[in-house]
């Protein structure tokens, strides 16, 4: 077998056409891989879903709702949830976030406070015990309960969490919008948002700020609490006491060591009122009655005056700038390619009211034409961490191959055959990005190339490297020790080192198949076995036909002699 191949290597080696031929090839073959991921054949993404045994409902009513419409919400959503076999329970937190865990701090979930908020933890069986990953689920409940349960309120919005695979950010996609007018921020941003629905694969928008919506205000006449002989205080008691609840009095009892309070509110029924109006209002607050100092009833109507109001937004800032953040998560596509349409759209659309200007790569300055007011709307989110994460990866992968150069050339005293190592190396690369295609294609969902794949693409270097240098050095030791000439030491440096290159091949495919199957790591896995498919393809065939042309005569400082047997000593 070694000898037919050493037969082959000598027929190649000895036809420049072939030579050629194989150059070409190689070369065809990397413009091929390489333009499988700007044509989007293979999809480039950070981390994939992580196949989780929980993952979390956000669900957000319009400012102002009360926690009986968040409860019917919430039902609405359990009920769904419970028809899920795999599902175990449910825990259903009102009114607040759940216990905070890293992602949840990173969302902000420890500040949701009020009657319009609830979270939703679902638990689900373990996953080797069920065919169906979690982020699968998700996609599945999503629109059905988005539709189901979204549409019993206006202005509701339900979100789907799950824990994140990698480092926890605000969201897949985070537009943030920076400006000195919040009114012009609010606008700026409620576009941005229309534009995020708009754009396929986003799902889960939402605008963290708070709506502006119409309230009532109960403002106190102190001329009239004074005329009809109150206090204020008690004005304010009885109106907290009323809907807020507080303690009146304590109780003693026998079997308790501290005293008993007397916690007293009107009833859930009680609170309601009929309608949203200042009518309802009044006539609520009407058997509302106080004991005055001359022992007359008075009711709290009678010294308070009913407002309508606009309520008071929360200003958000972020280094002492204010802003606003526009977020969306992805439905099972990557997050590079639904922000490069929104932010087209944006550059297309925006520019009726705004004088759009780039700035670095993906960010955007825009000034309203007729206010000139200046705004910036930034990306942030899993885009900036897949930025910086590729970024630092790519900058690990040029470190690598320099510092390889330069122990190649410290090595052989030659730039040629330290070129050849390094170009050996790289091609590595091919079989990484066509494998990705290919297990893409045998898998149900997408298949990305996350950072994962890149680190394996990195380990492959050394690897890669490790082959190209076998064959050199025995080369060159069958030309300076034996006298073979370079085209026979090549074919059998080449022929003779197959078989430890293929046994070392083969430990690193098959304890990579451990990793194929993985959510996280499994384009490590398919990394390690593509590529080390193409770098053995790359050292056996592509390397000896670099290496025979080149001049390794004069880098070796060959003299022609008589050849002995390889035997011999």
């Amino acid at each position: 077998m070694y000898q037919k191949f050493e037969n082959y290597l000598n027929t190649l080696l000895s036809s420049p056409a072939k030579k050629k031929r194989v150059l070409w090839g190689t070369l065809a073959a990397f413009i091929f891989s390489v333009a499988l991921i700007p044509t989007e054949f293979v999809l480039a993404k950070m981390l994939p879903g992580k196949n989780n045994d929980t993952y979390s409902v956000y669900i957000d009513l319009a400012n102002g709702s009360s926690i009986e419409q968040t409860r019917q919400v919430s039902e609405c959503v359990v009920s769904i949830l419970q028809q899920e076999e795999e599902a175990l329970d449910a825990e259903v937190f009102l009114g607040t976030g759940s216990p905070l865990d890293f992602a949840g701090l990173i969302k902000g979930s420890h500040f949701k406070n009020n009657e319009n908020v609830a979270e939703i933890v679902v638990n689900l069986t373990k996953k080797h015990d069920r065919s169906e990953p979690s982020y699968m689920m998700v996609q599945r409940l999503r629109p059905l309960i988005q539709k189901e349960c979204g549409n019993l309120y206006a202005q509701t919005n339900i979100k789907f969490v799950e824990p994140p695979a990698g480092p926890p950010t605000m969201a897949a996609i985070v537009a943030e919008v920076y400006g000195n007018n919040s009114d012009g921020i609010r606008h700026l941003s409620n576009r941005v948002q229309t534009v995020f629905q708009k754009t396929e694969g986003l799902v889960d928008i939402d605008i963290m700020q708070d709506e502006i919506y119409d309230k009532f205000e109960v403002q106190v006449n102190t001329d009239k609490i004074t005329r009809a002989a109150l206090d204020v205080k008690h004005v304010n008691d009885i109106l907290y006491l009323a809907f807020e609840g507080m303690g009146i009095a304590v109780k003693n009892s026998q079997s308790a060591n501290d005293q008993i309070p007397i916690f007293l509110t009107l009833t859930p029924e009680s609170k309601k009122f009929a309608s949203r109006d200042k009518l309802a209002i009044e006539m609520k607050l009407s058997s509302l009655k106080l004991l005055n100092q001359m022992g007359m009833m008075v009711p709290i109507t009678e010294v308070v005056t009913i407002v309508a109001v606009k309520s008071n937004p929360m200003i958000m800032s972020k280094n002492l700038h204010q802003m606003t953040n526009v977020v969306a998560e992805t439905d099972m596509v990557s997050q590079v390619y639904p922000l490069m349409d929104a932010r087209n759209v944006i550059l297309d659309t925006f520019s009726d009211e705004y004088e759009i200007h780039k700035i670095g790569l993906f960010n955007l300055e825009l000034i309203d034409k007729k206010t000139k007011e200046r705004y910036e709307l930034l990306w942030d989110g899993e885009m900036e961490v897949t930025l910086d994460t590729f970024v630092d990866l790519g900058g690990a992968f040029i470190a690598a191959l320099i510092l390889i150069f330069l122990l190649m050339v410290i090595y052989y005293k030659s730039f040629v055959i330290s070129g050849i190592v390094l170009l050996g190396s790289f091609l590595s690369i091919i079989g990484v990005i066509v494998g990705h295609g290919i297990v893409d294609l045998f898998t149900a969902d997408t298949f990305f190339l996350t950072a994962t794949s890149l680190i394996g693409f990195i380990a492959l270097i050394g690897i890669s490297s490790r082959n190209s240098l076998l064959l050199i050095d025995f080369t060159k030791s069958l030309m300076l020790d034996k006298g073979m000439h370079k085209k026979e030491a090549i074919a059998y440096a080449t022929a003779t080192r197959a078989k430890p290159i293929f046994l070392t091949a083969a430990a690193i495919i098959l304890a990579s198949t451990l990793l194929a199957s993985d959510a996280v790591f499994g384009g490590l896995g398919v990394s390690l076995i593509f590529g080390t498919i193409a770098a053995v393809i790359s050292s056996l065939i592509v390397v000896p036909v670099l290496i025979h042309n080149s001049d390794l005569e004069r880098h070796f400082n060959f003299e022609e002699r008589k050849a002995v047997s390889i035997m011999e000593p």
